[in-house]
C-alpha cells in the first residue's frame, strides 16, 4: 500500500506479484492495479499509471480511489477535461473523499474557477479536516479571492495542525502582505525560507515585504533569488494583486 512511503520500486514489484498471484480475486486485483498506478505516478510514468488505473476501475467501477488518481495522473499531463471527469465520477461514488475534493479545487482554481473552489474546499473540511494540507489550500483560495479574515483563521489553524509546513508560513505570510502588515508577512516568510531556503514564492514574498518597509538591498537580493528558482514568480504575484 505505500502506506511506510517505501520507494516505487518496491512498490512496483510486489503490486506486480500480487497480480500474478490473485488472478482470480477482483477485490485484491483492483487495489494491487491502483497501488500500482500510485507508484508508476510517483516515477512521472503517468501513461502506465493511467493505463494500470484503468484496469483498476474496470475490475471495480465502485472502487473511488483509482478514478481520483487516475485524475491526479490527468492533470500532470496537462489533460485537464479528463482530470475533471475523473475527480467528479470519484466524488460522484463518495460524497466524503476529501482527497478527490482537494484536487477538483486546485483545479477549479487554476481554472479561475474560486468560487467552485472554495466550495469543494469547504466540503473536503467537513469530510475530513485532517487531510493534509486542507487548511493551507482554503486560505490561499480565501486570500485570493479577498477574504482575508477568513483566510487568516484558516493559516493559523494550518499552522496549528502542523507547526513546521513551510508552505504555510508563504501563505499567511502573503496574507499578510495582503493587508499591508509588512512586520509579520516578514516575520512569515521568514519562517517559511527557514523551513525551505527554495521556496521562490517566499523569498519573493519576503523580497516585496522588504522593499515596503524600505530595505532596498534586502529586497533586490531576495527578488532575484526568487527569479532564479522560478522565472514567472513575479508575474504570479502580480496576478494576485501584488507588485
Amino acid at each position: 500500500n505505500g502506506r511506510d512511503r517505501s520507494s516505487p520500486e518496491p512498490q512496483i514489484r510486489g503490486c506486480s506479484e500480487l497480480i500474478k498471484t490473485n488472478a482470480d480475486n477482483v477485490l485484491i486485483l483492483a487495489l494491487a492495479y491502483n497501488n500500482r498506478g500510485n507508484a508508476y505516478t510517483t516515477q512521472g510514468q503517468y501513461d502506465l499509471a493511467i493505463e494500470d488505473y484503468n484496469k483498476s476501475i474496470n475490475l471495480n467501477p465502485g472502487f473511488a480511489k483509482p478514478l481520483n488518481n487516475r485524475g491526479v495522473a490527468h492533470k500532470k499531463k496537462g489533460e485537464l477535461d479528463l482530470a475533471m471527469k475523473d475527480f467528479d465520477a470519484a466524488i460522484n461514488l463518495d460524497s466524503n473523499y476529501a482527497d478527490a475534493f482537494v484536487n477538483r479545487a486546485q483545479l477549479r482554481e487554476n481554472q479561475g474557477d474560486m468560487p467552485g473552489a472554495l466550495k469543494d474546499l469547504d466540503e473536503a473540511i467537513r469530510a475530513q479536516p485532517d487531510t493534509r494540507g486542507v487548511w493551507n489550500e482554503r486560505c490561499w483560495a480565501r486570500a485570493i479571492g479577498g477574504d482575508l479574515q477568513g483566510a487568516l483563521a484558516d493559516c493559523n489553524e494550518a499552522i496549528r495542525r502542523e507547526p513546521n509546513v513551510a508552505a504555510d508560513f508563504d501563505s499567511r505570510g502573503f496574507v499578510y502582505l495582503k493587508s499591508n502588515q509588512w512586520d509579520l508577512a516578514l516575520a512569515d516568510f521568514n519562517a517559511a525560507v527557514r523551513l525551505d531556503p527554495k521556496l521562490a514564492s517566499a523569498l519573493y514574498g519576503r523580497g516585496v515585504a522588504k522593499s515596503r518597509k524600505g530595505d532596498v538591498a534586502g529586497s533586490k537580493s531576495d527578488i532575484a533569488a526568487a527569479r532564479a528558482i522560478k522565472q514567472d514568480v513575479e508575474a504570479e504575484y502580480a496576478h494576485y494583486g501584488v507588485h
